[in-house]
């Protein structure tokens, strides 16, 4: 008997509708010598630190670090009755087949659970099933090509390394800076992630960056001359001189009005003239990230909702597997071509028209087998929508995967940029501009770029000119400006700086090293981490924007920079990545992974963690007091303890230290 395992009932269902018809009963479907079964998701879980040892029900700088010599899972709650029908049909069979997601944590869920069931080792064939698509043609063309599971190795390695690091890293920090923070007076539990905190990171340093901007007004000289062929408007190149700021901006308005004095009655020429043509290959087509990103510009979506809109459309067979971290597509996916083209022409979208007019013998640099893992860019499948059936956002997100997949089918743009310099009494005034020969694939998206057209001189249609060419000052102003604070993180932007993290490093040297890094967190986890991170007040979306809370803002004053900043986690995240390709092994990791932990552990039990603002010190011995619970109500009681013993009512929020009222026996708190 073959066994498929799929990482969830839909996709059960859709492997055992490619192999026939079958009869489902009790979680699995039976066809003849096939039978398909289903997790739901994780049915393991990671055991927690008391599962280990019962002493670690308490918190204690003590016990840490907590470093399992043998890692351990137990069946998530719920999950027991389908783990025991996959164990009972494992024993039974005589291949086994992993049908989860095409990415490193579907590989790991199947594998995991084989591994805990002792099969994983060899004792049985098993193969791996790769699925971009729920539709029929897709599953059964994976079906033939089935490969062994053993390819697959690293995939699973870098997927458990990740989870383990996660565990490490927010069992063990949360535990020490919560200890510390209420040793100082805070009354919060202290969450630490490996993504979660340097994320959270972001978020606060911006909003600190914010609270101390303070406006520069500058002036800008703006002068348009006259040339045979027709006027053009130039800026002031910056230079150094009095009145101009390290920037280059002129912040006295009295330079500004002398350097265009100084050039209206002068000779000018052209002193500099380049003219390039140039091309812009067609846009890829999405992947996850960029689907989150250009979907929450385009419509204010979260994260989270495209995930789960696009998880939608994936079990409704119309798009590719959403959780993909590639945009680009195997050169075989080409025979779908006209299947798909066809479809989106006859529907009736804002891009069918595009797509009846595809040149279906181009071939974009988007199909490239060399580029493509475990899954391909997010694209229509060969199943026709019923598109007036869709809801509002599934259509909108169905439009941008359609309109990026049309795009491969239209010539790339090609456009004439010109950039002309002008020299009066030794003063540079630059002009730039850039005329579209032909619009080719942005033909398909003339609507966005007109709505995001602003009045700058890329948008000019320059003269021909040549060097050398004497021009007149006809007209000439000052453009007053101020600059602008950084703009506060959307959900989309914020997701876009996890993936790009390489730009908000602290240490410079490692930019270029991590520019390769595919960011920290994956595709399938960025919207959740943003969600935790809202779910546990240290951020709010404040007018679509993310902002900070004081408690985030608090927890950020007592973790360490090496916490808050991604420059180790994207580090880390770069080595998950060379473990799925074998480049290191996962013991070599986790080796590094203790040093780091024990010595964020030891720097953390000598920080000096400032008590928070409105802090009451204890009468007794002056160190921070906290409000506690007990069974009888609110108390307050000294962080000292068990040096310091006091203890005082809770009278409105706030300790009661009448001197009647102090006792030293103390009671029992945490």
């Amino acid at each position: 008997m073959r066994l498929f395992i799929a990482e969830k009932p839909s996709l059960g269902r859709a492997i055992a509708a490619g192999l026939g018809k079958g009869t489902e009963k009790d979680g699995a479907i039976y066809l003849g010598s096939d039978v398909v079964t289903w997790c739901f998701g994780h049915i393991l879980e990671q055991c927690s630190p008391e599962d280990y040892d019962e002493k670690y029900k308490r918190w204690r700088i003590e016990d840490l670090p907590i470093l399992p010599e043998v890692w351990k899972t137990k069946v998530k709650p719920g999950a027991k009755k389908q783990y025991l029908l996959i164990k009972k049909l494992v024993h039974e069979a005589d291949e086994i087949v992993n049908a989860g997601d095409p990415d490193r944590e579907g590989q790991l869920l199947v594998d995991e659970v084989l591994a805990d069931l002792q099969i994983l080792k060899g004792s049985k064939p098993i193969r791996r099933i790769l699925l971009n698509a729920l539709d029929e043609k897709s599953v059964r063309e994976a079906l033939r090509q089935l490969r062994s599971n053993q390819e697959f190795i690293g995939l699973r390695n870098s997927a458990l390394a990740r989870s383990r690091a996660d565990w490490l890293i927010g069992m063990n920090l949360s535990r020490i800076y919560t200890i510390r923070a209420r040793q100082a007076g805070y009354t919060n539990t202290v969450s630490v992630g490996r993504v979660q905190t340097p994320t959270m990171g972001l978020v606060v340093r911006r909003e600190i960056e914010i609270r101390k901007f303070r406006p520069i007004t500058f002036f800008t000289p703006r002068i348009l001359w006259q040339h045979e062929a027709g006027s053009f408007l130039t800026r002031w190149k910056p230079h150094e001189m009095d009145g101009v700021d390290p920037e280059g901006r002129i912040v006295q308005r009295e330079t500004a009005e002398q350097i265009l004095s100084a050039v209206r009655s002068a000779p000018a020429n052209i002193s500099g003239m380049e003219q390039k043509k140039g091309t812009s290959p067609q846009r890829l087509p999405y992947s996850l990230s960029a689907l989150q990103i250009d979907a929450g510009k385009m419509f204010g979506y979260a994260p989270q909702e495209v995930l789960d809109t696009q998880q939608a459309l994936y079990e409704k067979k119309l798009t590719s597997y959403p959780r993909s971290d590639c945009d680009y597509l195997p050169e075989n996916q080409l025979a779908d071509k006209d299947v798909i083209l066809d479809h989106l022409a006859s529907l009736d979208a804002d891009f069918s028209s595009f797509a009846a007019k595809a040149d279906r013998q181009l071939r974009s640099r988007a199909w490239n087998d060399a580029k493509i893992s475990a899954h391909h860019a997010i694209i229509p499948t060969t199943m026709r929508p019923d598109y007036t059936a869709l809801t509002e956002m599934e259509k909108n997100l169905y439009a941008l995967i359609a309109k990026a997949y049309i795009a491969q089918f239209y010539p790339p743009q090609e456009f004439l940029s010109t950039k002309i310099e002008v020299t009066a009494r030794e003063e540079i005034f630059t002009a730039s501009g850039k005329v579209i020969l032909q619009d080719g694939w942005s033909v398909l998206y003339q609507k966005e770029q007109h709505d995001t057209e602003d009045d700058t001189d890329q948008a000019q249609h320059l003269p021909s000119v040549r060097k050398g060419d004497f021009v007149a000052y006809q007209d000439g102003h000052i453009k007053e400006g101020v600059t602008k604070p950084p703009a506060r993180f959307t959900p989309a932007t914020l997701l876009k700086a996890m993936k790009e993290i390489h730009k908000y490093v602290k240490d410079a040297g490692l930019k270029d090293r991590l520019k390769e890094c595919s960011g920290i967190g994956t595709e399938a986890t960025r919207a959740f981490i943003i969600e935790t991170l809202q779910k546990r007040e240290y951020i709010r979306l404040e007018k679509k924007q993310l902002v900070p809370t004081e408690l985030g803002i608090s927890l950020c004053k007592i973790l360490p920079d090496k916490i808050l900043f991604p420059d180790i986690t994207a580090q880390w995240e770069s080595d998950l990545d060379r473990i799925s390709t074998g480049s290191i092994s996962i013991k070599d990791f986790f080796a590094q992974q203790e040093i780091y932990l024990r010595e964020l552990i030891s720097s953390a039990k000598t920080a000096t963690i400032a008590p928070p603002k409105n802090s009451i010190a204890c009468p007794q011995c002056a160190k921070p007091m906290r409000r506690l619970k007990s069974a009888k109500g609110y108390f307050w009681g000294c962080t000292g303890y068990p040096e310091c013993r006091a203890t005082f009512p809770d009278q409105n929020g706030k300790p009661d230290t009448a001197p009647k009222r102090p006792t030293t026996k103390g009671r029992k708190f945490k």
